[in-house]
């Protein structure tokens, strides 16, 4: 749902931080871009006829093959600059259910599942790294 204060930018995308559980170690499923090869997390414009988050699980199972939970949070947002544009991105996140062998961009990219100081070392986006931080505190106390 596209809210008046989202009208000041050029488009708006959505970002879902994909988690699981492995025993007590929380891990977060990143996956590479695929002109730079950088590691990120899923994201892409938000369809018309699809909410934010809707949207966004909907990447995570085009660009890294996972089928998460239907709770979540809005984690936060941040700004991006492509191509003269100004970009909004909301980030969500998302408890995997589910992880396919066959997804539509199994070819294009590379996918690892990482533990929080991986995710801090391999991520560029300082904004992302505080959400992810951000997540995995509130993630530990729920444990």
């Amino acid at each position: 749902m596209i809210e008046k204060k989202d009208l000041q930018f050029d488009s708006i995308q959505s970002c879902v931080i994909p988690y699981r559980y492995i025993n007590t170690t929380i891990e977060f499923l990143m996956i590479t871009s695929i002109k730079k090869k950088k590691w990120i997390f899923p994201k892409g414009y938000i369809e018309y006829n699809l909410t934010a988050f809707e949207s966004a699980k909907k990447e995570a199972y085009e660009e890294a093959g996972v089928i998460g939970e239907n709770e979540t949070s809005e984690l936060g947002s941040f700004i991006i600059v492509k191509n003269d544009e100004k970009c909004l991105v909301k980030v969500f996140s998302m408890q995997v259910a589910e992880e396919l062998n066959d997804f539509p961009e199994k070819n294009l990219r590379r996918k690892k599942w990482m533990k929080l100081n991986e995710v801090i070392e391999a991520s560029d986006n300082v904004k992302i790294k505080q959400l992810v931080k951000n997540l995995f505190e509130q993630l530990t106390k729920n444990q």
